[in-house]
């Protein structure tokens, strides 16, 4: 028996689909324990190309494979019962017994995505996906919120819609949003128990199911969403997201002990990227970054926004080690910096004089921080049949030892490619 963690280390979009789909060929059940539908998890299998937003990445493997959607989450049911169909269109979740979706977790609704919207028009902006996953947890927060469960019980699920409108009533107002009337409310209603009735099948006790496979001697894999830099509490606040992102949040996302926890992976890009506001410390706003997002593709599986892309941030990543103890260290996209030339990447930050090893956490910091660079050899070539470090170009194993060094992390995994079969595994948390 083992559980492993699975966690994006910089923010987000590391290729974190990837991963846990090639280790869920190992774990029993796959446990996604926070965000929402603005995470988006792209896979190649076969040379055909999937997204998934709320359903955990371990899906593709197949029958056997418990996905659990986890107490942490806020869940947009429509989305989900959209994101099913397509997985059953493709010969995917066959047996419903396969999926199960916590009632703890918390339901999205239309006023959430609403309100979500309106900020982003104004001046507090911070670039998010505009699904209502902040207005969610707010709710959840605040003590108001709707659970999944709710929405299989009528008189409760009307009882909470119009006390949450009725709070919110004069905040939309002041963000220029509409107020829906009682017969919006009650439609509304209507629409979210019709949901309800349709996913009922899959509800259950997420918590109690992960500690039972636990105890049964299964293998677990937590799935994180977005990425460590992202986190509400230690990311670049408050351009963040509104969930812990660490591996920590697996604990109180899925409902287990810390105790439970025996691997965490943490996945890096080999260069950096972001989406939306706040700072980026190696962002490159010259013709090379729009070279890097091009050769990397880089835009959103949920949103398809441009991604802001940049240098290896290893100033950035020793923060993401410490933050979730690591174990290994995944590396994806190395072969986007074939035939680039020379690479750089970022050992500190120079501020007020000093050189600091650690992204500084104080926003004000950071924007004023320069990064140190340091310079190492690129390669030419694809690196898409290697399967051992050996059969890699010296220049690229010079880069991953490089990076080992740095973070003092072992290599758990370099992704050499978009297909699940170009990769290398060195570690195995099941194994």
């Amino acid at each position: 028996m083992a559980n492993a963690v699975v966690i994006g280390a910089q923010w987000g979009d590391e290729g974190k689909g990837k991963v846990v789909d090639l280790y869920s060929k190992y774990a029993d059940v796959i446990v996604r324990y926070g965000g929402g539908a603005n995470a988006g998890h792209t896979l190649v299998v076969g040379g055909k190309k999937i997204v998934t937003h709320l359903v955990p990445s371990g899906v593709l493997h197949g029958a056997g494979k418990l996905c659990v959607l986890g107490d942490g989450m806020v869940v947009d049911p429509k989305t989900l019962l959209g994101e099913i169909a397509e997985l059953k269109a493709q010969g995917l979740l066959a047996d419903d017994r396969d999926l199960l979706v916590s009632t703890r977790a918390h339901a999205i609704l239309p006023y959430h995505r609403e309100i979500d919207g309106l900020r982003e028009r104004g001046r507090s902006a911070i670039g998010t996906t505009k699904r209502g996953i902040g207005p969610a947890y707010e709710a959840k927060m605040a003590r108001r919120g709707i659970r999944v469960g709710d929405l299989c019980r009528p008189e409760r699920l009307r009882e909470l819609i119009d006390h949450n409108l009725e709070e919110l009533s004069a905040y939309i107002r002041y963000l220029g949003g509409d107020l829906p009337n009682a017969g919006a409310r009650s439609a509304m209603a209507d629409e979210y128990l019709g949901y309800g009735a349709e996913l009922e099948r899959y509800f259950g006790d997420g918590s109690r199911a992960v500690h039972q496979a636990i105890r049964q001697g299964r293998h677990v894999l937590f799935e994180g969403a977005q990425g460590t830099l992202l986190d509400v509490d230690h990311g670049t606040y408050p351009f963040v997201t509104s969930s812990s992102t660490l591996a920590g949040g697996a604990c109180t996302g899925a409902g287990v002990g810390p105790t439970e926890i025996d691997a965490v992976i943490g996945i890096a890009k080999a260069y950096s990227t972001r989406v939306g506001g706040g700072p980026f410390p190696t962002e490159l706003h010259d013709a090379f970054g729009q070279r890097l997002r091009e050769a990397g593709a880089e835009y959103g599986a949920t949103t398809g926004r441009p991604r802001r892309c940049g240098w290896l941030d290893a100033a950035a990543l020793r923060l993401a080690v410490r933050l979730n103890g690591l174990s290994g260290l995944a590396i994806t996209k190395l072969d986007v910096l074939g035939g680039l030339g020379p690479l750089r990447v970022c050992v500190g930050y120079r501020l007020d004089g000093k050189v600091v090893e650690e992204m500084p956490q104080d926003l004000c910091d950071l924007e004023r921080a320069e990064p140190v660079y340091e310079e190492l050899p690129g390669w030419d070539g694809a690196l898409g049949e290697a399967r051992q470090l050996d059969q890699l170009p010296a220049e690229a194993r010079r880069y991953l030892a490089r990076i080992e060094e740095l973070l003092g992390v072992p290599l758990a995994l370099v992704s050499v490619g978009p297909g699940r079969e170009e990769t290398m595994v060195f570690q195995n948390p099941f194994a």
